[in-house]
């Protein structure tokens, strides 16, 4: 017969959300000692009771544990308990300080008092009508999610995500998710279809019901937008990797492709017309951009250009006495395509001047009085073209003009930009999605030129935009080849001319260099190297700050050297401290994760952690200068950013770059990644690693191609081939 327990959550050693796997120190009935209890909670507060049932073991590093088979928690009924349980910061509103002042008040009552009157709360001083309606909030949020929660964890799902179910759904979560499941990977961000398949199995959903294989079907389609950037997937490759996803055969597969078809969610694309062999399969909002994108091009293609009449020539003089420059013979042509087509692309290695020509074809448009708006995909990236160019630039969000209120742009087809010439920096980055809407606010009589560099990696969104322009023969390309001689100094420039060039870049010759070469063949070798540098050296000889200025870049987020680790590794050394509610700390770098519009971060931007509140539960980030405030609930969002993968280094550059160059990381060592690394150092690069990982990341070409039809839309129009070489 199992033993039983029973007692007071003194406090809560460790508590995994994900499994509920929780460590307890307990103040047991019949012990003069605490008592330490492991076994799983969906949530654990100090100061709440528990029951267990399980045995007693001698843990050989942690001495005597109840080990609980059965672990239940209930409120506290003590003036002691409930104090501990108000002060963990379970409700919002309610920290240390004001638990101890509620419960002076109304003693073992306060529970009923905060459940049933919140509102005589206003009894104990500095609790005003802000304050009691927060409680009341939080502890009808609480007591839902606790109940999301049990339900979730009674079917071997995390509680982590209880949060964000709660806020999607409601009082009628529970309903929702077991009626439908499925829904969760649809609707609920971080919430994927294997775990939403395992709740569904678990509830007795059959393995053949066709809500199961569409959604799979979505999800499959998701997961290659997501993952690999496909824009669609034939209809072959779908059929078998939802068929191998779900164990269904062929026939259930196809079945479910074409309902979700009549439901508008699919579209078969009829390759014959694109000149392709193979029937494509697209998510709905997937075709409407690939479509909308080509239909935007081609209209801005066909009208007159803004600009009277340029004398090429005179064009060419004045800017170059303008801006007190030579320009080389490439430069020249981009202006003289400038001033002539519609659309133009302008793409160059680093050192080959596009920042050059950007400043030049915006000063011949401004000089002839015409309209200029300059966007970028990423803050930073638009800092750096405001400060190339002199003129104020936008993220293409905030050019676009976000509303949270009514989820969209204001900026569109019916409000269209008030601009001449649009100019788009680091266009590699920008996915079709972005793409089609920034397209549809351009106005039919404007010029775009888009500037990129077609040899980083792509976007993180579906699509190939850059390459697909330039592939298609109907947009204009202006290729940038000269390096320059101020830019030829720099061994950043020369490593990565190597790289792309499938050769192994070398080390500066002396010490004043900005390009190293670090040789470590150990991981744990390359990752105190990596410590030092980042810690003391480079600090040390440049004079740069560690956590503003030093950026450490990985190509991987697992592993000993990956994204992860590292970040452990860096937060220990540059910003100690004790953990506490939350898996930050105030002086935290960290990095958005996905596009939050109402909040006006996105993907990719990196910030500080300037404030806790534990008592409120929330957080506040400063990014470039804004800070913006997150509930505890929402901080999944974010990630340490004391290293970031190169992937979400795209768009930005830093005063120094540190990468681990390993072949722990063989899976993602290839030219282009190497490459975007190495070109997001402005002063310093040092790459830390073997010498054997870093020929084949030097060596390897990106062989994975993304499968849309972009490019065969665009060259399956009227316009023909136009290159300015």
């Amino acid at each position: 017969m199992p033993d039983s327990l029973g007692g007071a959550i003194e406090r809560v050693t460790f508590h995994n959300l994900d499994t509920g796997y929780c460590v307890l120190r307990v103040r047991a009935k019949g012990h003069a000692d605490l008592v330490t209890v492991v076994g799983h909670l969906p949530q654990a507060i100090a100061g709440e009771q528990v029951a267990a049932t399980g045995e007693w073991v001698n843990d050989r590093t942690h001495g005597r544990q109840f080990k609980a088979a059965d672990l239940k928690a209930a409120p506290p009924h003590t003036v002691e308990g409930i104090a501990k349980f108000l002060a963990s910061g379970l409700v919002k509103g309610i920290g240390p300080v004001y638990a101890k002042k509620i419960v002076a008040a109304f003693g073992e009552k306060t529970l009923d008092v905060i459940d049933r009157s919140p509102s005589f709360l206003a009894q104990v001083k500095g609790i005003g009508p802000k304050r009691i309606s927060l409680i009341r909030e939080g502890w009808k949020e609480s007591g839902a999610v606790r109940g999301i929660m049990t339900f979730l964890m009674s079917h071997g799902i995390g509680t982590a995500r209880a949060v964000r179910i709660y806020k999607t759904y409601g009082e009628n979560a529970v309903k929702i998710v077991t009626e439908n499941p499925y829904r969760l990977s649809d609707e609920i961000w971080g919430f994927g279809f294997r775990t939403a398949d395992d709740l569904a199995l678990k509830l007795g959903i059959p393995r053949d019901a066709p809500q199961r294989i569409q959604a799979a079907v979505r999800h499959v389609l998701n997961d290659a937008a997501g993952s690999h950037g496909h824009v669609c997937l034939p209809e072959e490759v779908l059929v078998e990797e939802t068929a191998a996803l779900t164990q269904a055969n062929t026939e259930q597969v196809v079945n479910a492709i074409e309902q979700l078809q009549i439901a508008d969610e699919l579209v078969r694309e009829s390759s014959s017309e694109l000149r392709t062999h193979n029937s494509q399969l697209y998510l709905r909002h997937l075709y409407q951009a690939e479509v909308g994108v080509a239909r935007q091009l081609l209209a801005l293609a066909e009208g007159e250009h803004p600009l009277p009449q340029v004398d090429a020539a005179k064009a060419l003089a004045w800017v170059e006495g303008k801006m007190a420059i030579a320009l080389a013979e490439s430069q020249k042509a981009a202006i003289r395509a400038a001033v002539a087509e519609k659309l133009l692309v302008v793409t160059g290695g680093p050192g080959t001047g596009k920042t050059t020509i950007v400043k030049a074809i915006v000063e011949v448009f401004a000089a002839k009085g015409r309209r200029v708006l300059l966007a970028a995909p990423t803050g930073r990236a638009a800092k750096r073209l405001s400060e190339s160019t002199g003129r104020d630039a936008k993220t293409i969000h905030r050019l676009l003009e976000f509303d949270a209120g009514v989820g969209g742009f204001r900026r569109g087809r019916d409000n269209p930009l008030e601009v001449d010439l649009l100019v788009v920096d680091e266009v590699s980055m920008v996915d079709l999605v972005l793409m089609n809407k920034l397209l549809a606010a351009v106005p039919p009589s404007a010029c775009v030129v888009f500037v990129g560099d077609r040899d980083q990696l792509p976007s993180v969104g579906a699509g190939s935009v850059l390459a697909d322009l330039i592939d298609s023969g109907v947009v204009a390309v202006a290729r940038l080849t000269e390096i320059h001689r101020q830019a030829g100094a720099s061994h950043i420039v020369r490593a990565a001319h190597a790289v792309n060039a499938g050769e192994m870049p070398e080390s500066a010759p002396n010490a004043d260099g900005d390009f190293y070469f670090v040789e470590a063949d150990d991981p744990a070798h390359v990752i105190d190297k990596i410590l030092a540098m980042v810690t003391e050296r480079i600090p040390k000889k440049f004079g740069l700050d560690p956590l503003r200025d030093v950026q450490v870049l990985s190509p991987m987020n697992k592993s000993d050297l990956g994204v992860q680790n590292l970040n452990k590794l860096l937060q220990a050394a540059l910003n100690p401290g004790k953990d506490g509610a939350i898996a930050f700390r105030v002086g935290d770098k960290v990095i958005q994760t996905r596009n939050n519009y109402t909040r006006e971060v996105f993907n990719g931007d990196i910030g500080r952690v300037t404030a806790i509140d534990a008592v409120d539960q929330m957080a506040a980030v400063e990014f470039d200068g804004r800070t913006v405030e997150y509930e505890f609930s929402d901080l999944d969002e974010l990630q340490h950013a004391f290293a970031i993968s190169i992937h979400k280094s795209q768009g930005s550059e830093y005063p120094a770059v540190v990468i681990p160059v390993h072949t722990q990381h063989f899976i993602m060592l290839r030219r282009n990644l190497l490459y975007t690394g190495i070109t997001r150092g402005r002063k310093l690069v040092a790459l830390v690693g073997s010498r054997k990982a870093l020929w084949i990341a030097a060596t390897k070409a990106e062989t994975a191609m993304r499968f849309g039809m972009l490019a065969q839309r665009l060259r399956n129009s009227e316009f023909g081939i136009r290159n300015s070489e």
